[in-house]
């Protein structure tokens, strides 16, 4: 079975092509297909934060007893994200292809960071932190995961 860390940085993997193949579409004028993907890579992003936020966060902050350290950045961040993600679909709807790419630009910056930072250190604390309830965890997760 994975571990926590190999478990979501996996998903990354899945949001990350999905955004790629979005910008793709918005760079070729295929706004059909923009619109499709658009949809299903925010999708995948909001049910990634869905298993961070309701499931992994919560576990980690109990354990830890503190909820004001990396979980209160990583929630922070989703938050930007959101408005990012946001700002694109607004840009998709009205086919501003230069708006859309330049959200793109930042929000690729934007997930880089914040997935490294998870990826190599919330990860592998919450690995270590909660390895005696981790399967639970993991099945806790997959509930909110389903394969696009």
């Amino acid at each position: 079975m994975d571990d926590i860390t190999t478990f979501l940085s996996a998903d990354h993997k899945r949001c990350d092509d999905l955004f790629a193949h979005a910008e793709t579409s918005v760079n070729q004028r295929d706004w059909s297909a923009a619109d499709n993907l658009f949809v299903m890579f925010r999708e995948a992003v909001e049910e990634h934060f869905a298993m961070e936020e309701r499931v992994l966060f919560p576990a980690f902050e109990k354990q830890t007893g503190h909820s004001s350290g990396p979980t209160a950045v990583m929630r922070m961040e989703h938050s930007q994200i959101r408005d990012l993600l946001a700002e694109m679909a607004r840009a998709l709807e009205y086919r501003q292809q230069e708006d859309y790419l330049g959200h793109a630009d930042t929000l690729n910056v934007m997930l880089q960071q914040h997935n490294m930072k998870e990826e190599n250190i919330l990860y592998p604390m919450t690995d270590n932190v909660l390895r005696d309830s981790q399967i639970e965890i993991l099945d806790a997760m997959h509930a909110f995961h389903t394969t696009i």
